[in-house]
């Protein structure tokens, strides 16, 4: 049975030009890049070069990337960095709709006093802006919004956003990693300080990630020790994940610039026209609203989102209910609870991501099994 996959925005698969430089890593350009000899320089030029790829699809200058251990990773450094250069604010602004790797930090500073300011979005998912230019004080650290939702795909306009920060004199914090390889990021242009983003979601590998920070912020090391990453971040680099990671960014930005996002948007649009035809009494979760073009969120009236997942893994397609790191947990996701979408719809949720490896036979088959699937949930829900 051939499987299909499609949850590409929990992690994405290994293009193999990316397999192909990880690999000549790994077996011959092994060095430490900190060490004097042939072997590190050759390491450290890969690691730059690397740098240089990921600045690329960034639009930034290459001593602005940070290489973490990922997307997570760099949230947390761009919070606490924004945090400890500023001891006596207290007062932080993110949304109900951001993701664990955000939220985390945020709950672990308010058990210490530090004051969580959450604004609400609206039935679409939307944010709006209003609410932040209320929101920030003389006391505000840090702001930090999302630019796509990893659940819905809705969109934020972070120039926008950034502005209102940028008004106001506050550090701007941006979780771009499921923008990343499927939007256009102007990091320079945009009135952004810190902005965050993972490897393995635009085709790269797990474990690497980078942040971005503007030459006007501080950057504190999570991770200390011998100063690595310009005492930005310690520990000898993961030479082959940052060498897969560049790679993985290059092809991103060319994918881009030649019409990916528009081939992409075909096949979404495919798929939800698909679904309204196929499947009675659905919800398209953030329609309406700007979105990815690689991601439906789709609730089933009165279905189980368990259930589904498990009989189309069965039949040979890999969806999901929400993020994976929540994967295991069987309450419906908080993102849609702070959308307000009903109960009835909200327990039988999928989210089906594309990526540029998927083509629009794989999204009809998933199309000629789905309203089966969806009434033999339905029929054990009621």
């Amino acid at each position: 049975m051939r499987r299909i996959y499609l949850d590409n925005n929990a992690t994405t698969p290994l293009l193999p030009a990316v397999v192909e430089v990880m690999s000549h890593c790994l077996a011959e350009d092994f060095g430490n890049p900190s060490s004097g000899h042939s072997f590190g320089e050759v390491a450290r030029r890969r690691v730059e070069t690397s740098r240089g790829q990921v600045a690329g699809l960034l639009r930034c200058a290459p001593d602005r990337v940070v290489f973490t251990s990922g997307g997570s990773e760099a949230n947390c450094q761009a919070i606490f960095s924004a945090v400890m250069a500023r001891p006596a604010g207290r007062h932080l602004i993110a949304s109900t709709v951001e993701h664990p790797s955000v939220m985390a930090p945020l709950e672990f500073l308010r058990r210490r006093g530090y004051e969580i300011e959450l604004l609400p979005v609206d039935a679409t998912g939307r944010l709006d802006p209003a609410l932040l230019e209320n929101a920030i004080r003389p006391d505000t650290v840090l702001v930090s919004l999302l630019a796509a939702n990893n659940e819905t795909g809705v969109l934020w306009d972070v120039a926008e956003l950034g502005g209102i920060c940028r008004d106001q004199g506050v550090p701007f914090h941006c979780d771009a990693v499921q923008l990343a390889g499927k939007e256009e990021i102007r990091a320079e242009e945009w009135p952004v300080d810190y902005l965050a983003l993972a490897a393995h979601k635009l085709h790269g590998p797990k474990g690497c990630g980078a942040l971005y920070a503007r030459r006007s912020v501080p950057v504190t090391p999570l991770v200390m020790g011998a100063g690595q990453e310009a005492g930005r971040r310690a520990g000898t680099e993961n030479v082959a994940g940052i060498a897969g990671f560049g790679q993985a960014c290059e092809l991103a930005a060319a994918y881009l610039a030649d019409g990916g996002r528009e081939s992409m948007e075909k096949m979404g649009r495919r798929l939800e026209e698909g679904l309204f035809q196929a499947c009675p009494e659905v919800r398209i979760n953030g329609e309406g609203a700007p979105r990815l073009a690689n991601t439906v969120n789709v609730s089933f009236e009165y279905c189980s989102s368990a259930q589904m997942i498990q009989d189309l893994d069965e039949l040979g397609f890999a969806v999901s209910a929400h993020a994976a790191c929540h994967s295991g947990d069987l309450d419906p996701s908080p993102v849609l609870a702070a959308m307000a979408v009903p109960e009835t719809f909200r327990h039988g949720t999928l989210r089906i991501s594309l990526s540029r490896l998927n083509t629009t036979a794989e999204i009809d088959a998933l199309l000629a099994v789905l309203p089966k699937v969806a009434q033999n949930s339905r029929q054990g829900f009621v």
